[in-house]
């Protein structure tokens, strides 16, 4: 694998690099290129020389780019599987469908592209004719996480593709590994030169000023903490950039007392312990209905204490390592702080003792929950499900409301009237119905409040990365 940036179609390589180790063994599993600011600004150049050509090209023709990617990342879906694994730890099974998972979304863009639609407005003035016109953004700077290393670069990518953009994508320095993979791909694709570029870095800080600040970037997109996604607003506001972001999530997991048990456990464990709970879309906060509380979290706990915790490599694996010792830490003291307020564990707790080499903590289920706790009150991002009762709809409305953040919420309930008045009260940009995975390449991704700006996937997502532009004719 090169340890070079790719900028202009060919790999650079820097005169610094960084190890990239794996979170199940703290073992090193490879190395990435060190690129600082300089490299970061070439990046930018090669991408706003690139622009014009690949703008004026048409639709059918960058769907034919796009879709040779997504070729070229399944044929080689065993080996990039193996890279996310061995950088972020998710066991192989979520490895391969995080691959496949992306290549919808090239596909998705791929037709979504060549429905760019523009206007004809009826005029105000007779003889004047307008036309409105949907045009590409320009350059686009895409800062992306660890926990979906290879989808969340291609859900940026494949929209900005598809609406004639150029990119620079500056992956986590945790995972570094899987954008190289991916850029591989591209290069095999045969993407025009400019149109794709990758800056890897141990020290994402000293790239800000170049990719944020660069008047010659139009677009930043980022999906991260909400502290470090108001940091990238204020540095947007220098060149008054279109910013998106898909931020911190604090989803409400609700369960009233006509919903199917089993269904409801099922779809917990989806949501919660997907990715080790290190997803933005995970479960934090489970409210159960207090005439099946005990009920539920008995069969919660049953399931969860089933799940097998190793390395992503291992065969049968459902849970993973956190991501580094950091994540562990804080899962730690999540769990520290809500049994210092009375709450009770039911299965897991601790470390995961078999694992000692590695950041694995048990899949864990706390009774007793309060809405004070820091793990109902903070993300805790970590395989920690506390389950909280509720008496009444309008009190779990409001307590599952009362949080900054409104990326995804969940209801299970047999009654449809309820399933509607909870969908529209919860303030969240997603509300799953007996459902753990709402989330689409069809349909808007994106959160209320503190979660962030704007949406990817959809429609919403192609036009995120276009302009519109009024022609009037007078004749």
């Amino acid at each position: 694998m090169p340890a070079g940036c790719y900028i202009d179609g060919v790999w650079v390589p820097t005169a610094a690099t960084f190890e990239v180790t794996d979170p199940a063994t703290r073992k090193v599993v490879g190395v990435a290129a060190d690129a600082g600011p300089e490299l970061a600004s070439t990046a930018i150049g090669a991408a706003h020389g690139a622009f014009d050509k690949w703008a004026d090209w048409t639709a059918q023709d960058r769907a034919e780019v796009m879709r040779r990617i997504s070729a070229e990342l399944l044929a080689r879906l065993d080996h990039i599987a193996d890279v996310i694994v061995s950088e972020q730890g998710k066991p192989r099974a979520q490895a391969i469908f995080e691959v496949r998972y992306a290549t919808q979304w090239l596909g998705w863009f791929a037709e979504e592209g060549r429905r760019a639609y523009g206007e004809v407005v009826p005029s105000h003035v007779p003889g004047k004719r307008l036309i409105v016109q949907q045009k590409p953004l320009g350059v686009a700077v895409a800062v992306t996480p660890w926990n979906f290393p290879l989808a969340m670069i291609v859900r940026k990518l494949a929209p900005a593709m598809a609406a004639g953009c150029t990119m620079v994508v500056k992956p986590a320095e945790q995972t570094p590994l899987s954008a190289v993979a991916l850029f591989q791909a591209i290069e095999r694709a045969d993407v025009p030169e400019g149109v794709c570029n990758l800056v890897t870095s141990s020290s994402p800080g000293s790239l800000a000023a170049p990719l944020l600040e660069d008047p010659r970037v139009r677009k930043i997109t980022f999906t991260g903490s909400t502290e470090v996604g108001k940091l990238l607003v204020r540095a947007s506001a220098t060149n008054l950039a279109r910013v998106s972001l898909e931020l911190g999530g604090q989803a409400p997991f609700i369960v009233f007392d006509d919903a199917d048990l089993d269904a409801a456990v099922e779809g917990a464990l989806m949501s919660k312990f997907q990715v080790n709970g290190q997803s933005c879309l995970c479960a934090n906060r489970i409210f159960v209905q207090d005439a099946v509380a005990k009920d539920f979290t008995a069969r919660l706990a049953a399931a969860v204490s089933k799940l097998k915790v190793g390395a992503g490599a291992e065969e049968g694996v459902d849970v993973g390592p956190l991501i580094d010792d950091a994540g562990l830490q804080k899962v730690e003291a999540h769990v520290a702080d809500a049994l210092a307020r009375g709450a009770n564990v039911e299965t897991g707790g601790g470390r995961a003792v078999a694992n000692p080499d590695g950041c694995f903590f048990e899949p864990t289920v706390l009774s007793g929950c309060t809405d004070e706790m820091m793990c109902a009150s903070d993300e805790t991002f970590g395989p920690v499900a506390p389950v909280l009762t509720f008496q009444t709809e309008a009190e779990v409305i409001t307590r599952a409301n009362h949080t900054r953040y409104g990326l995804a919420a969940y209801v299970y309930t047999r009654d449809l009237g309820r399933a509607m008045r909870a969908s529209e009260r919860l303030e969240f940009g997603m509300v799953g119905v007996n459902d753990p995975m709402p989330a689409s390449p069809t349909a808007p991704f994106g959160g209320f409040k503190e979660s962030g700006l704007g949406r990817e996937g959809g429609h919403d997502g192609l036009e995120a990365f276009l302009e519109k532009k009024l022609v009037s004719f007078v004749c």
